[in-house]
């Protein structure tokens, strides 16, 4: 039966347009990822199949690979190890000393696994949006500003070790930094002498990135948090792999396109990084060894770290190769669970197994081609093999453990390569002990308080205080990162609890002690001043709202912000007070009936100040402006005016405050901004590097004494 004349030609549409745009395959990639035979009978197919699919892929693209090319880019292929580290890491800066402390933190890296390639540097979140500072700003803050900086990024260099610097374009919310985000990225970096850029949350970098750095005379890598269309390959050299692990290895969607590309596999919240290693070794490219995520320590366990420290060392040895253009993933092996990948170069061919088995496997594993002159050696026990040979066939026997990884050299000729016989040395005595002896274990890390020194009690009501009775307290608090879910690790240890988490709760006996009416004021931190004389080593943004040692007119009554938590404490120890602990801030805000704001249970705007969302900050309000925000003891301005210091945490990484009562600027557009703690069963924390970056527009501080 013949169709109508428009249903013929929409049937015709319909047959036609898959044609037109999908790309014919028998094994489809998976966003960044192409899945492997399914089995090794297929290998011959599958290969032949993915070889199709590249070659006419890069034709559909128009594929430039130039950029790889480029000299500034040649430390791209070598780059396996890179950790995002947070600033705060307390083994890269020593607030005591006023100074970084680049040998410190890579002495540490280097013993635990082996040392890095690259460090992603990160400044911002989760801190970004406690005040209206940007991104930019908040690195020009770091410890000794752009001086500095240049002095640590090269030291990093001296180390051998290339520095990036993140980018976030959800960040439209703060301060407008008056130029595009990729004009004033690349104008920043490029005066500090940072190699690349990261793109936080992004799927792909727009090319105007390149071309920003390219203007600026500093061209830099570019290296995306997400996946991105295969066009952008040209010009994003680096990227990050958030990808699936199935048991038969997938292949890296961008390395097959373009070998030199390098992919960081990342999986931060994951406390086995067995699939995460396996993965990477077997594609040839590199991991990220994220372990301070966001203050949450999730530490790589003593197997993970000494796999990493031995395929780093083969990739590093061998990285010419790994971008060989003949890369064969899954060439066959003789053995099931055992998986490698070929990387054919001039004279010298490499292989990289892993066994993702659970049982130890003995030996023969692969046979390949005999060739006369051809010498074999077992790169992860650094001996040489011994091929039997079989018909043309040269088969290789050697010992990959439980869930464990192998490398094989081919060298043409009977002189070793350069550097050959020393690193086989190296990896002979790495060998010695195998990975199955070292713990698998993953441990949380343990924080403690800062302890804060009791004060002489009062005898009677000390000016401009409030009297606290002593009673029995619930004290009831969960933290509000946005990340990390309830794992342990999370938030803050009280010294009550056996570990960090996200929620806490303990009955408590306060004794009695007084809290002032309302946080300290700029008039009364002038007097301090004044009587004092304090100025602190690290100035930078101190009271950065006044001007020659004066506040702004009308300011005297406002609470005094842009004050670190040690000016805090300088000045409650000349007041004869201290800060209070956090518990002791929440019991004085709501008393005893666990309701969730000082005032009763339901919210009441008309007892805060009004939300600023704008991108410039009018300055927080008087603080006895909202009487009705008055607690049961008649403590004021506690919720919604300032955040207020109170407990300090620290662990051998992070040091953290615990901030309470949120704040009067919400700055709009992203869910990543530093979030909002008005309820008084919420808490933020806040992580602490160095008073410069510290100190904050919207944190300032109320002290406690005593009481008898």
């Amino acid at each position: 039966m013949a169709l109508p004349k428009r249903s013929a030609i929409l049937f015709l549409t319909l047959m036609v347009l898959p044609c037109l745009f999908a790309q014919s395959t028998n094994y489809p990639p998976k966003d960044e990822q192409i899945p492997g035979p399914a089995q090794a009978s297929n290998f011959e197919a599958w290969l032949a199949d993915i070889h199709h699919w590249r070659m006419e892929r890069l034709l559909r693209i128009g594929y430039d690979g130039s950029r790889y090319s480029l000299p500034e880019f040649s430390w791209v292929r070598s780059n396996f190890i890179q950790p995002q580290m947070m600033i705060h890491e307390r083994t890269f800066y020593d607030p005591e000393a006023g100074r970084y402390t680049v040998d410190c933190y890579l002495d540490n890296l280097e013993s635990r696994y082996g040392g890095i390639d690259a460090v992603l540097i990160w400044q911002d979140y989760p801190n970004i949006g406690i005040d209206n500072r940007n991104q930019y700003d908040l690195v020009r803050d770091m410890p000794g500003g752009i001086a500095g900086l240049k002095q640590m990024v090269a030291d990093f260099h001296r180390r051998g070790v290339r520095v990036l610097f993140p980018v976030m374009l959800w960040d439209q919310g703060t301060r407008d930094e008056g130029v595009p985000n990729w004009e004033a990225t690349a104008r920043l970096l490029t005066e500090i002498g940072a190699d690349a850029i990261n793109g936080d949350t992004l799927d792909g970098f727009p090319r105007v990135f390149e071309t920003a750095s390219d203007r600026a005379g500093h061209p830099m890598a570019l290296e995306p948090e997400g996946g991105f269309a295969d066009e952008a390959l040209a010009w994003n050299t680096m990227s990050w792999g958030y990808w699936d692990f199935p048991f038969v290895p997938s292949i890296s969607r961008y390395k097959w396109l373009e070998r030199r590309h390098q992919v960081h596999v990342c999986d931060r919240w994951n406390r086995d990084k067995t699939d995460n290693l396996q993965f990477a070794f077997f594609n040839g490219v590199g991991y990220e060894s994220w372990e301070n995520i966001w203050g949450i320590w999730n530490g790589i366990t003593p197997r993970d770290s000494e796999a990493l420290r031995r395929i780093a060392k083969i990739e590093r040895q061998f990285a010419a190769i790994l971008a060989s253009p003949g890369w064969e993933p899954h060439t066959p092996t003789l053995r099931y669970g055992i998986f490698s990948s070929k990387f054919p170069g001039k004279s010298q061919t490499l292989w990289t197994f892993v066994n993702r088995n659970e049982y130890d496997v003995q030996g023969h594993e692969i046979e390949v081609p005999y060739k006369l002159g051809v010498r074999y050696y077992d790169l992860w026990h650094g001996m040489e093999l011994k091929p039997e040979v079989n018909v043309g066939k040269a088969v290789l026997s050697f010992d990959i453990e439980a869930h464990g990884y192998a490398a094989v050299l081919a060298v043409e000729g009977q002189a070793a390569p350069e550097g050959l016989p020393r690193f086989l040395e190296d990896m002979t005595v790495l060998s010695r002990r195998p990975l199955h002896d070292f713990s698998h274990e993953w441990t949380s890390l343990p924080q403690r308080i800062v302890e804060i020194a009791p004060t002489a009690p009062a005898k009677s009501l000390p000016e401009g205080m409030v009297r606290i009775p002593g009673g029995i307290f619930e004290f009831r608090v969960s933290g509000i990162e946005i990340e990390g879910g309830n794992n342990v690790g999370v938030d803050v240890q009280y010294p009550w609890e056996n570990s960090a988490r996200r929620h806490h709760f303990r009955s408590m006996k306060m004794k009695p002690f007084y809290i002032d009416k309302y946080p300290v004021t700029n008039s009364e931190y002038k007097k301090f001043l004044d009587a004092t004389h304090y100025r602190p080593k690290d100035d930078h943004d101190f009271l950065r709202d006044w001007k020659n040692g004066i506040y702004p007119d009308g300011w005297a009554k406002k609470p005094v912000t842009w004050v670190s938590l040690d000016d805090a404490r300088a000045f409650a120890v000349w007041a004869g007070k201290r800060l209070p602990h956090e518990w002791e801030w929440q019991y004085a805000a709501g008393g005893v009936d666990g309701r969730l704001y000082p005032w009763g249970n339901e919210w009441e705007a008309a007892a805060v100040p009004a939300p600023d969302k704008g991108r410039e900050v009018r300055g927080p309000s008087n603080v006895d402006a909202y009487p009705r925000g008055s607690s049961p003891f008649g403590v004021l301005d506690m919720v919604g005016n300032i955040w207020q210091w109170t407990d300090e945490y620290l662990d051998a990484h992070t040091r953290a405050a615990v901030i309470r009562g949120g704040s009067y600027y919400q700055p709009q557009g992203s869910i990543w901004y530093f979030p909002q703690g008005y309820r008084l069963t919420e808490h933020g924390k806040y992580l602490l590097m160095a008073p410069s970056i510290d100190r904050s527009g919207t944190i300032g501080f109320r002290c406690v004494i005593d009481g008898e």
